[in-house]
Formats: C-alpha cells, sequence, structure tokens
C-alpha cells in the first residue's frame, strides 16, 4: 500500500488566525485609553472558535493585569475555556467571582458549567445545579433544558431523559426537533424502539418535522435489532417527505449489510449512494475495510485501502486498526506488526484498541516478551491500558506459569487506578487456583467482596474449583452455600465441579444428596454432571448405584459421547461409561 503521509506540506489555517488575532491583540493593549472588554472579546472569541483554549485564558489574565474590567460575555468565555480544558472547578470560581463583582449571571453561564459537567458525565451535580439555577429565580432557556437533556442520553439515563423532557413540556418550553431526536436517540441505543417509535409518532402528531437526524436515529435502532424491512420503510417514507438522505444513513445500511456479513449488499448500497452522487467517506471505507478483514479477505481490505487513498480520503487510525485486526485473525502478526509499524511512520497515533490488538496477537501466539515491550511503550506515550489490555496479559502469563510476573502486573494495575472488572478477576483467581497458590486466591476473593464488587457466578465456581483440587473440600462446601446467601443460584457447572471435590474425597453419599437436589435451584443435570456422578460412584466401589444412575441416564434420554475425556474425573480413563461398568462387574 503507498499511503501519504499524514499532513505533509499543510499548514493548519487556525494557526493562521490565531496568529492574526494576537498580534491585534497586542496592537490593543499599547492603546492609550485602554479600550473597552467589548474590544477584545471579539479577539479572543475567535481565538475560542480555533479551540486554542489555553492562549485565551493567559490572555484574559493579561487584560485584568491592565486594569480592564471584565462583563458577563467575557466571563463566559473564560468558563467555556476552563470546561473545555477539562477544569470545570475553575469554571466554578469564576463563577463565584462573577457574584462577587456583581456581574449577574446569564443563562449562557449556566448552560456553559452545566455543559461541563454533561461531558464530565457528572450528571447529577449538572442536576443539582439546574436546580439551584431555578431556585435562585434565574429561568433556564431553552439552551439549559437542550443541553441537560443532551448530557442525560450521553449517558444512557433513558427514564431520566424522558422524564426531564416531560418537565420542559410541563414549564411551557415545547421541545424542538432536536431535543426529540435526542431522546429517540438514547431510546434507540438502549433497544427501546418502541418507545422510540411513540415518541416519533407523536412528534408527527404535534406537528414538528422529523429531521434527518431523527431518521437515521431511527433507522441505526431498527438495523441493531434486525428489523431491515421497517428500516426501508422508514427510508421511502423520508424520501416521500423530501429528506435527502445523506452519507450517514447509507453508512448505517453499509454497516449493517456488513454485520450479518452480506458485503455484496454493502457493495450495491454504495453503487446506489454513487448513484445520488454521494461519495463514500472514511467511515464507509473503514466499514468495508473491517468487514472483509473480519472474512479473512484482509488482501480485499488491502485493495480498498488503495481505493480510498486515490480517491484522495487519508486512512485513520480505525482503517489501520482494522487491517491489523485482520492480519492478528489469520495469525500474521509479522504482518500486522508492519501495519503497526507504517501507521506510526504515516504519522497516524495508535490508539488503545490499536495496542489490545497488539497486545493480544502476540499473547496468542505466546510471544508475551512482545506483548509487554508494547505494553510498556503505552506508559511512555500515553494511550491508558484498559482492562481488556491488562486481562490479555494477565491470561497470558498464567497460560505460560509466570505466576509472579502477573501478580506484579495486577498490583501495577491497581497502582494505576484501573479497577478490575469481573473477566480480570476470573482470570487471575483461575490462573492462581489452577497454580495451587489458593491462599492468594482466597485473599483476591475476599478483596473483591470488601471492594463492594458484585461477584457472579463464574467467580464462586473458579474458587470452588481450587478449593476441590487443593483438598480443601470442607472451605468449598461452605463456600457453595454462600452462593445461595448471596443472592446466586449455582449453575450446572458448578455442581459438576462440587460434586466431583466430594467424589474424589470418598464422599459418594453427601455428592449423590447433592446431585438429587439441583432441581430445587432450577438446575437439571446434564450428561456431565450424569458422567462425574456415575465415574464417582465407581471409584468408590459404587458399581450397583452407578447402574442404577446410568439406566436413570438412558431413559430421560441423556447421552455421553463415546470416547469423552472430561477434565473433572482426571483419575478415569477416557472410556464410555458401558465399559467402565462391564470392567467394574468383572465382565
Amino acid at each position: 500500500m503507498s499511503m501519504p503521509v499524514r499532513g505533509k506540506g499543510k499548514r493548519d489555517h487556525r494557526f493562521d488566525i490565531v496568529d492574526h488575532a494576537l498580534i491585534l491583540f497586542n496592537n490593543l493593549i499599547e492603546k492609550y485609553p485602554k479600550p473597552s472588554i467589548v474590544e477584545f472579546n471579539k479577539l479572543l472569541g475567535a481565538i475560542v472558535k480555533t479551540k486554542h483554549y489555553a492562549i485565551v485564558v493567559s490572555k484574559y489574565r493579561q487584560i485584568e493585569l491592565l486594569g480592564v474590567s471584565h462583563n458577563v460575555y467575557s466571563m463566559n468565555i473564560l468558563i467555556n475555556c476552563f470546561c473545555q480544558l477539562g477544569r470545570i472547578d475553575f469554571g466554578f470560581s469564576v463563577l463565584g467571582k462573577m457574584l462577587k463583582l456583581g456581574v449577574e449571571p446569564s443563562a449562557v453561564t449556566f448552560s456553559t458549567l452545566i455543559n461541563g459537567l454533561c461531558n464530565q458525565s457528572k450528571i447529577s451535580e449538572a442536576f443539582c445545579m439546574f436546580d439551584e439555577m431555578t431556585e435562585k429565580g434565574y429561568q433556564p432557556n431553552l439552551i439549559v433544558y437542550s443541553t441537560v437533556l443532551k448530557g442525560l442520553s450521553k449517558t444512557g439515563n433513558t427514564d431520566r431523559a424522558v422524564r426531564f423532557l416531560r418537565l420542559m413540556e410541563g414549564r411551557g418550553y415545547e421541545p424542538n426537533i432536536v431535543a426529540y431526536s435526542t431522546v429517540i436517540d438514547c431510546l434507540c441505543k438502549n433497544g427501546l424502539l418502541k418507545e422510540a417509535l411513540d415518541l416519533f409518532s407523536e412528534v408527527k402528531v404535534k406537528g414538528i418535522r422529523p429531521n434527518i437526524i431523527t431518521y437515521n436515529c431511527l433507522i441505526h435502532g431498527m438495523c441493531n435489532l434486525g428489523q431491515q424491512e421497517e428500516a426501508t420503510r422508514l427510508l421511502n417514507e423520508m424520501v416521500d417527505n423530501n429528506i435527502s438522505i445523506n452519507i450517514d444513513t447509507y453508512n448505517i445500511l453499509i454497516d449493517t449489510h456488513c454485520k450479518e456479513g452480506m458485503i455484496s449488499k454493502a457493495v450495491e448500497t454504495i453503487d446506489m449512494m454513487r448513484k445520488q452522487c454521494i461519495e463514500p467517506n472514511v467511515v464507509t471505507y473503514n466499514t468495508l475495510v473491517d468487514a472483509h478483514c473480519k472474512e479473512g479477505m484482509v488482501f480485499e481490505a488491502e485493495d480498498i485501502i488503495d481505493a480510498m487513498i486515490k480517491r484522495g480520503i487519508e486512512p485513520d487510525v480505525v482503517t489501520y486498526n482494522a487491517l491489523i485486526n485482520g492480519h492478528f485473525l489469520q495469525n500474521e502478526m509479522d504482518k500486522a506488526r508492519r501495519v503497526f509499524n507504517l501507521m506510526i511512520e504515516k504519522g497516524c497515533e495508535p490508539d488503545i484498541v490499536t495496542y489490545s490488538t497488539m497486545i493480544n496477537g502476540y499473547c496468542k501466539g505466546k510471544r508475551l516478551d512482545e506483548a509487554m515491550e508494547l505494553f510498556h511503550e503505552i506508559s511512555l506515550k500515553g494511550p491508558i491500558p484498559d482492562t481488556v489490555t491488562y486481562s490479555t496479559l494477565l491470561q497470558s502469563m498464567f497460560q505460560l506459569g509466570r505466576v509472579s510476573t502477573a501478580c506484579e502486573l495486577f498490583r501495577k494495575m491497581l497502582a494505576s487506578g484501573q479497577v478490575p472488572d469481573l473477566v480480570t478477576c476470573s482470570i487471575l483467581l483461575n490462573g492462581l487456583g489452577k497454580t495451587g497458590d489458593i491462599e492468594e486466591a482466597l485473599k483476591l476473593f475476599q478483596a473483591m467482596r470488601n471492594s463492594g464488587l458484585e461477584l457472579d457466578i463464574v467467580l464462586y465456581t473458579i474458587l470452588i474449583d481450587g478449593l476441590c483440587k487443593a483438598g480443601h473440600i470442607e472451605f468449598a462446601k461452605e463456600l457453595f452455600h454462600q452462593v445461595s446467601d448471596n443472592g446466586l443460584k449455582p449453575d450446572v457447572y458448578t455442581y459438576c465441579i462440587m460434586i466431583n471435590g466430594l467424589c474424589k474425597e470418598g464422599l459418594p453419599d453427601e455428592a449423590y444428596r447433592l446431585f438429587g437436589s439441583m432441581g430445587d435451584n432450577d438446575c437439571l443435570p446434564d450428561s456431565c454432571c450424569y458422567n462425574v456422578m456415575i465415574r464417582g460412584f465407581l471409584c468408590n466401589s459404587y458399581t450397583s448405584k452407578a447402574t442404577q444412575l446410568l439406566t436413570e441416564m438412558v431413559g430421560l434420554n441423556v447421552y455421553i459421547k463415546e470416547g469423552s475425556d472430561f477434565s473433572l474425573s482426571p483419575t478415569v480413563p477416557a472410556l464410555s461409561l458401558q465399559r467402565m461398568l462391564l470392567s467394574a462387574a468383572g465382565g
């Protein structure tokens, strides 16, 4: 692939605007008498549009030193800059200063702060501020309502978003199509398509005209739930209402076709959009590249990338990630590495997905040292390793028997502030249990409980298995009984492990009682459970009971595959149970 070097020979026009604005700013501060804050606001407002927020903050400090008084507009600009820089705390300090100086905050002031809180997913604080604003007599306008609504929807607070929409209506603020579309999108993303369609119908009854975004949200929701026919109907409705289908609409359809493995239909959709004079964008190409890579057609994916470059569209991090993943799926890690090196050479910075994919590939290929090299590179370059990255490395370390290295990595994970999820914890428990370090496994399990992590049946099962294998049957029994006490139900695998553990400890009668009680937890024994119990009887010389249980098993049409080797009972050869019974009976 002859990919162009990104940004070579280009100058960002925003730097020209900033340079020009700064020259004008320096001219203003040289004037005497000093211009009013209005003149400075015009210049610094222009710099804000270029997203150079830190420059604006430093210039406002310079203005203050010159003795130029702030007004509400300048302070709103300053609050916005702090919010954009992620320093909402400084934004609130400016609000405090406004009140102290007697500058009356505006709806924009509150809307900016609420938006800053919402962007940091501090929805409860945003709500509190909204309530405080109304209590103090400030009337929120449509902008403030829309800001809170957007924050609720962005963070998936669907019920609260719908209630807030109704609050807007109740207070006399008729939501516009943007507000309705925001809630419809939230409902669709949470799989509540019926509710989204009901709200869509309500919008039309009120005489509010749905726009392209409204339709795209619904079409996306329908496609995600496999309702392609309904999506097509809605698409036709758009055409009938003279709403032009845009690239986003087509990309939704193309993505759906690709996810269903219908790449040819996706290509047909691209041909259709081209007839409408809509050219594919980087999202379109990335969808195709990803689909081809997942189908094992990496060579074809590279052809698509060549085609997009010829059309003047540069590959981005998503393009490279898809291609790297494609090579990983084909066990071509050396080729994946070449693509990884190429993207860096072209000036495209790898993100955490890139690193995680590469690390996963190396771990799957038992190339742990190369995976760790990349992990250390992340620490130096900036992307923060997520739980997936840590879990992948921990799994590989345990598989290769590098237990102390795994424990050290886990400690680093905690020190970095990364909170382990259930998957990470299950890998650790399983690894410690299999290596016989049951004491460490118990300590970890207790720490997980104390942390408030919601433990699932998988974690209990892993630890019960480790205790059984270490010969701590009494501890295993105690933990098994705690499962129900903690509101969980043992599954068939938990029962199998416990039954096997009891049989190995010479307690077949107790194992059989447990086997018989499975129905009390709505858990019916499967062929594995029967197999474990019958083998347990045989290992403890309960031949007649084994025969009786086998007859029951056959009567229930539960069959065992010939030659199955169940790891739960390694002490018994992998023979069919019928042969084992004959052998035990001396036949």
